[in-house]
């Protein structure tokens, strides 16, 4: 019986093989089950310029997780000096070293890039963004309803929250260009421009419903406002409903700014997917030129495909 059981241990010490080194990280692509080696390109073209005293050894998918409609990759890139985090739209990299937590980078990554969306883009793009005020105001309303006692300063928030809807007026229409022969209501008239903005910015007869759902929850998330301003019985339940209301509006308006990007969306030739993304190749003849691939697919237009 002991010969038994040492035979089997005897046999387990030989098919057990312990894995004593690391695998050397420019190899491990070759162990990668699913690659995407067009984004992997564009990764490592972006590290190297970032950090052009580095030489790329490694470059991974890591993640891809939806905030807010917008999508956010997260990529793990191994340097001969460094590691890091390299996360997209709008493409950022954070050293591992001061960025351990992927988590919270992400979390970082996404609300900066936030606040980058909202300025303007230009000569004058290091100028305040026209919804600095808008968010400025936000939060002095938050603030308010995170001390209000009484029913003033409940009162005092929905004040707030109207000068809110009015900077977010005044933004909406210096990054509009409307058509001249509109006629201009007065600048405070919320619900007028309201309407006129999102007629313009959501026009067309498909977007009927979206337009009209828009029109709908501005006009009423003014009219909360202006109620939790006059009304004698605002308490904290009614403040913070309005607040969120006044949140949403505010978000639904970016998005609506935003939808030319969000929505522009070609179709790959194979496949029929929507999943489709640029790239730049320097090696393309004779300075390098955009090439298109399928994210679902092998289908690219590179000229060598």
């Amino acid at each position: 019986m002991e010969n038994e059981r040492s035979d089997d241990s005897q046999q387990k010490d030989e098919v057990c093989v312990i894995h004593t080194h690391p695998v050397p990280p420019e190899e491990l692509g070759r162990y990668s089950v699913e690659r995407d080696q067009h984004s992997e390109r564009d990764i490592a073209n972006y590290v190297e310029g970032q950090a052009p005293d580095e030489t790329i050894q490694h470059v991974e998918r890591i993640k891809k997780e939806v905030v807010v409609g917008d999508i956010y990759e997260v990529w793990d890139v191994k340097t001969d000096k460094d590691r890091w985090w390299v996360i997209t739209n709008l493409t950022n990299l954070y050293s591992q070293k001061h960025f351990p937590s992927l988590d919270y980078t992400l979390s970082f990554h996404v609300g900066l890039m936030m606040r980058l969306r909202s300025r303007s883009e230009g000569a004058d793009a290091s100028d305040p963004s026209p919804f600095d005020e808008v968010l400025r105001r936000m939060d002095q309303a938050e603030h308010r309803h995170d001390t209000a006692v009484e029913a003033e300063d409940f009162q005092s928030v929905g004040m707030l929250l109207r000068e809110s809807l009015i900077s977010l007026i005044g933004a909406l229409r210096r990054r509009t260009e409307l058509p001249l022969d509109i006629e201009h209501p007065q600048d405070a008239n919320f619900i007028s421009w309201s309407e006129i903005l999102m007629n313009h910015l959501c026009g067309g007869g498909s977007n009927k419903e979206l337009r009209q759902h828009l029109k709908n929850i501005a006009k009423e998330c003014w009219q909360l406002a202006n109620w939790l301003t006059h009304t004698r019985n605002a308490n904290k339940t009614a403040s913070s409903i309005a607040i969120h209301s006044c949140q949403t509006i505010i978000g639904h308006s970016l998005q609506i700014l935003e939808r030319s990007r969000i929505d522009k969306k070609g179709e790959c030739p194979i496949c029929k997917s929507r999943d489709l993304r640029t790239h730049f190749d320097i090696e393309i003849q004779p300075d390098g030129e955009y090439y298109m691939s399928c994210g679902v697919c092998d289908w690219s237009d590179h000229p060598e495909t």
